[in-house]
């Protein structure tokens, strides 16, 4: 089996290698083997920072879907060696619908070619190209203990969950409603309620600074990581962007789950602006341009921005002061840590046009709500 695993390996770190052929071997030889190369790669991720989600969406922008539903229940299969999994984790397997719906009494690979009507060699296949894309990936920060570690189940979620609600309540309507004065109404009215939590809470508790990651469409990818970044900035977070296509935040975890919310709602209602603002335009038109919806989405996110930091004034009282300077220390501090070298990156307007449509798609409402 042993020289198994090594053809694997090499086909993996090598794509023009040939695969093995495995019809005339043992299914259990085949199945441990491919079993045994996927977890040495993942052991290897789950060391250096990467997590479950991270990993499903890396495989789904570089391979096809039989690679991915591969990966799916690698992952599931990788989840049950561990008995202890972090709350994020768990949240992340369910995400991706990773479960194991196989008879674990017989070889996963086989059952998985014949639910996909593929041979056993085309299993192998699929799951080379998952290999060939982890054995290629950086190393990340480290944000929750690794599976089965004796910190990986201790969960310091301190969300409450009726805010929360309230606010997914606010950002759903405002995503489904036709009318951007509304949209940007309820959006504001959700970040208000957030940003009054935030603070009737701040004198409570200890804070909770911790890290989440942010995947977005490769598509305008820049645009949209500015949005992020804006909405992080006002909910007392800081963000850094990867080209591989994620934002990493840094912030208190309240604080992380709103700017995940907010950002999803901020970036569907940009996104169907930006479509608005060219639906009328001929093709060719400077509207239908990628320079326009570039620069759109960049003056978007500035003045989504201003708005927020308006929306977010704090009255005059200064029993706060103290508090938001010390939440303010421990999210450099975990930063700092965290991110020892950052690259600031500057993305040029080239749609004047892009630019005014962007604005004006975020200036329509009123934002002092009350």
């Amino acid at each position: 089996m042993d020289s198994l695993r090594e053809a694997l390996w090499r086909a993996a770190a090598n794509r023009r290698a040939r695969l093995p052929r495995t019809s005339s071997l043992p299914p259990a030889e085949v199945d441990d083997a491919v079993r045994a190369v996927l977890t040495r790669a993942f052991e290897h991720l789950w060391e250096h920072g990467w997590l479950p989600y991270d990993v499903y969406e890396v495989v789904r922008r570089n391979e096809d879907e039989r690679a991915l539903s591969f990966l799916v229940d690698s992952l599931a299969l990788e989840a049950s060696r561990y008995p202890a999994l972090h709350p994020r984790w768990q949240e992340q397997l369910a995400e991706i619908g990773a479960t194991v719906w196989w008879d674990v009494g017989r070889p996963h690979l086989d059952q998985w070619a014949t639910r996909h009507i593929e041979l056993r060699d085309d299993a192998v296949a699929a799951a080379v190209a998952v290999l060939a894309v982890l054995i290629a990936l950086p190393a990340l920060p480290v944000i929750v203990p690794k599976p089965g570690s004796p910190l990986a189940a201790i969960d310091h979620h301190h969300v409450d969950p009726k805010v929360l609600n309230r606010v997914r309540g606010l950002l759903a309507k405002a995503e489904s409603t036709a009318f951007p004065d509304e949209a940007e109404a309820l959006t504001a009215k959700a970040q208000e309620l957030v940003t009054r939590h935030a603070l009737e809470r701040m004198p409570l508790e200890a804070p909770t600074t911790t890290s989440r990651r942010l995947w977005l469409d490769k598509r305008y990818f820049d645009g949209k990581a500015h949005v992020v970044h804006v909405v992080a900035e006002a909910n007392r977070c800081r963000a850094v962007v990867y080209d591989l296509g994620f934002v990493a935040l840094v912030g208190e975890e309240l604080d992380l789950e709103i700017v995940e919310l907010l950002s999803a709602s901020l970036l569907v209602q940009a996104t169907r602006a930006m479509v608005a603002a060219g639906e009328k335009a001929r093709k060719g038109d400077e509207e239908r341009s990628a320079a326009f919806r570039k620069s759109f989405l960049l003056s978007y996110a500035h003045r989504i921005g201003e708005r927020l930091r308006t929306a977010n004034e704090v009255s005059d009282d200064d029993r706060l002061l103290p508090v938001l300077a010390e939440r303010r220390k421990a999210v450099e501090e975990y930063f700092g840590a965290m991110f020892s070298r950052t690259v600031a990156k500057s993305t040029p307007v080239r749609s004047a046009a892009g630019w005014d449509a962007g604005r004006s798609a975020a200036d329509r409402a009123d934002l002092s709500i009350g």
